[in-house]
Order: C-alpha cells, then structure tokens, then sequence
C-alpha cells in the first residue's frame, strides 16, 4: 500500500492567502509594466511606420497586453506553486512500478 502524498502548505488558509496576496501585488506590478511596454511600443510604430491604419496600432496593443499578462502571470503561478512549497507535497504515483517507457 502507497502512502498518500505529503499535504500542501497551501491547504493552511494562512499560507494560503499570504501566497495569493503576494500572486496579486505580482500581478499588480505586471500589468504597470505592461502599461509602458503597451504604450512605448505604439509610440515607437507611430514614430517609424508610415501609414499604417488604426487596426495596426489596435492589433499590435492587443498583441502586445495579452502576450505579457499571460507570460507574466504563468510565471507568476509558476513561482507562487515553487516559493510556497506546492511543488516539493507532489509525489510520484508511479514510484517503483514499472510502466511502459519508463527510464532509469
């Protein structure tokens, strides 16, 4: 019989919305800064493109904000899961059965 999986800091309520409360200032700080790349770059195009139309600068924003709030808030799941511990409670459920394509 296996044993069950080590609990996860972040079934503590406390831990649980220090983590949250910390995700949420991340993504705070994101989104500021995807404020400025949003509007450095369309004023970058607006100063080296010629007649481009205003689909291009809508497209090109749009492109831009949702590129960088994904990335940002991916990797800001990405250290909250590492930071608070979630990552080390995951076991391995296949741990000393063979299966087929496992690698020593």
């Amino acid at each position: 019989m296996k044993t069950p999986p080590p609990p996860s800091p972040l079934d503590d309520p406390t831990n649980a919305a220090f983590a949250w409360n910390k995700y949420r200032r991340m993504m705070q700080i994101v989104g500021g800064v995807t404020v400025v790349v949003v509007i450095a770059s369309l004023v970058g195009l607006w100063l080296t493109v010629e007649d481009a139309s205003i689909h291009f600068y809508i497209a090109t924003g749009l492109g831009v904000t949702f590129t960088m709030l994904l990335a940002g808030a991916l990797m800001g799941l990405m250290f909250l899961s590492n930071g608070t511990g979630h990552d080390a409670a995951v076991s391995d459920p296949f741990d000393g059965e063979e299966w087929p394509g496992k690698r020593d």
